[in-house]
């Protein structure tokens, strides 16, 4: 029994062990599988990868709100896996380029397998429409194109928004740039503008800029605030742009205004017309015309006679009291503020550089409409009386010539003389010897009445602004070679202003040169022997101590054809 019973246990034992061999051997082979699955499905994940798994990664770190915007919109359905095959491969060469932007195009030869991918594709592309188009009977299958045709488009508008936030990106991480608030490049005169929170206090403006913009070191300018910067007794005025340190301890406001200011001088070479108007009035109009009278004028040496003659100038320029920058201890405060003169030339102005392109001749319509002088378009005096139809013959006067002597220098010595032969000639002649208190009001509409003129070389001359268009500037030029100093100073202004320029040269005789130094003296002689010495002496001789007297018998033929033009 014990025999059996061993032998029985034996044999049952054996197909156990059998039993669980092959479970094992089973177990084996299913793990053996699942690992070379996992291998093989382990290198071809790495080999695809490889060629677009990491583009597409970079690109989800570098997108833009432009890129986002655009993945948030669904994209066509492609009709066919071709076109869908073809729309992914444009997706990853359009987020490569915009990688390589990004990146700053630091990896040339990502650039040029980009390039060789972009070949591909098309080829790839080209091969997948004809097989389209030959399962199809010959037939391309246009959804296709009009879909890979929208989405190259969608793409290329994309790739432009990249390119704006790429540049924007940059600038993020960087400090603003503080560009200088004063440009002192122009030979003429210098200039600040100043746009924030301008303080303006004692001939002393301080910019203090935004917060993000203050750096750790301030800016400081001393400029002359006028047309003139090489004039040595004009006084200059600071202009401080604060650092982050100077802002905190920026002083108070203790007025604060809606409105601009412009900072400029009233002295220089003021007090003669020409540089009344050449220096201060023309590039204040320049400058400040644009605000249309909603600014604050704050003066340094600032001159009482200046402001009593050119009030309505003034007042026109400005709707807001004229500030003595000098005297006044406040700190004002403004969003705008221009300190100095813009100026383009002697007594010009040039369209291209002007606000609104304004010419000379617009300053002189404006100056006509401020002192309210008759409209321009009526004509010159003369015509417009001749063209009176209640007017008899008797009644329609003779064309009227202002003759302008002057009071110190460069005079005609023999005025009643020439009075007398401007009537011969057929004039109306009205004599008049301006003085710097005159009243521009009264006097303005005395010019106005006038169809001629007429004096020597210099500031009277100035008065040419109230001329009616068509008039007549008849410029007697002195002794000394001083035709391009007449031209260049009232000539070539009168033209631009629709006025009529004739000038007259005067002989060595005609000068009182003649009789003070003799006709073989080189100021009479040799002019140019004289300008080579310079300056100088030249203004000595030309223009200070020279008097005119004029020979009517020579003058008076200019006289008769400046006659015949108007009545023309």
């Amino acid at each position: 029994m014990v025999t059996e019973s061993s032998s029985s246990s034996s044999s049952s034992t054996v197909p156990t062990s059998k039993g669980v061999a092959r479970t094992l051997a089973q177990h084996h082979q299913a793990v053996v599988g699942f690992l070379f699955g996992f291998f093989v499905i382990l290198v071809l994940y790495t080999t695809v990868s490889g060629q677009f798994g990491s583009t597409n990664t970079i690109v989800v770190l570098q997108s833009t709100p432009a890129e986002q915007n655009a993945r948030a919109s669904p994209p066509p359905q492609p009709s066919s896996p071709a076109s869908a095959l073809n729309n992914s491969t444009q997706d990853i060469i359009v987020h490569e380029d915009d990688v390589n932007k990004t990146m700053g195009g630091e990896h040339t030869q990502d650039n040029v397998l980009g390039t060789d991918k972009n070949n591909k594709t098309d080829a790839n592309f080209d091969n997948m429409q004809a097989n389209r188009t030959d399962q199809s009977g010959g037939q391309p299958v246009n959804n296709t194109v009009t879909n890979v045709s929208d989405k190259m488009k969608e793409e290329e508008l994309i790739r432009q928004e990249l390119d704006q936030d790429d540049d924007t990106n940059v600038k993020k991480g960087a400090p603003a740039p503080r560009k200088p608030i004063c440009d002192l490049s122009d030979p003429r005169y210098d200039i600040c503008d100043i746009s924030g929170d301008a303080r303006a206090t004692n001939r002393t403006v301080l910019y203090v800029p935004p917060p993000g913009e203050r750096g750790a070191d301030g800016q400081e300018w001393a400029i002359k605030d006028q047309s003139r910067k090489h004039l040595e007794y004009i006084n200059k005025v600071t202009v401080r742009s604060l650092s982050a340190a100077q802002s905190l301890a920026a002083p108070e406001c203790t007025s604060r205004h809606a409105v601009p200011a412009v900072v400029f001088a009233m002295n220089g070479l003021t007090s003669n017309p020409w540089h009344d108007f050449s220096d201060v009035l023309v590039p204040l109009f320049i400058t400040a015309r644009t605000f249309d009278g909603q600014v604050q004028f704050l003066v340094t040496d600032l001159q009482p006679w200046f402001v009593d003659k050119y009030r309505l100038i003034l007042a026109n320029l400005s709707r807001y009291d004229v500030v003595d920058f000098d005297r006044d201890a406040g700190v004002r405060c403004y969003p705008h503020v221009v300190v100095g003169l813009r100026s383009h030339r002697d007594l010009g102005i040039n369209p291209t550089r002007a606000p609104r392109n304004y010419t000379l001749l617009d300053f002189r319509m404006y100056i006509r409409d401020i002192f309210s002088l008759p409209p321009d378009s009526i004509g010159i005096p003369y015509k417009a009386a001749a063209s009176n139809n209640n007017a008899t013959d008797g009644e329609k006067r003779k064309p009227r010539l202002m003759l302008i002597n002057r009071g110190r220098n460069r005079k005609f010595v023999n005025i009643p003389e020439i009075a007398d032969g401007a009537r011969a000639a057929g004039f109306e002649v009205v004599v008049v010897e301006p003085r710097r208190d005159l009243r521009l009001e009264e006097f303005s509409r005395a010019v106005d009445s006038c169809d001629v003129l007429m004096g020597a070389h210099g500031a009277g001359l100035t008065n040419f602004f109230f001329l009616r268009t068509g008039a007549a500037m008849l410029q007697v030029v002195p002794w000394g070679h001083m035709e391009y100093s007449a031209m260049i100073f009232y000539g070539v202004q009168a033209k631009e202003m629709n006025l009529r320029d004739v000038e007259y040269s005067i002989t060595a005789e005609e000068s009182t040169l003649y009789d003070k130094y003799g006709k073989d003296h080189p100021a009479v002689s040799d002019p140019e022997s004289i300008h080579k010495q310079g300056w100088q002496l030249g203004m000595r001789y030309y223009w200070l101590e020279q008097d005119i007297r004029l020979n009517v018998t020579r003058f008076a033929p200019t006289l008769h054809q400046l006659l015949r033009t108007l009545r023309e």
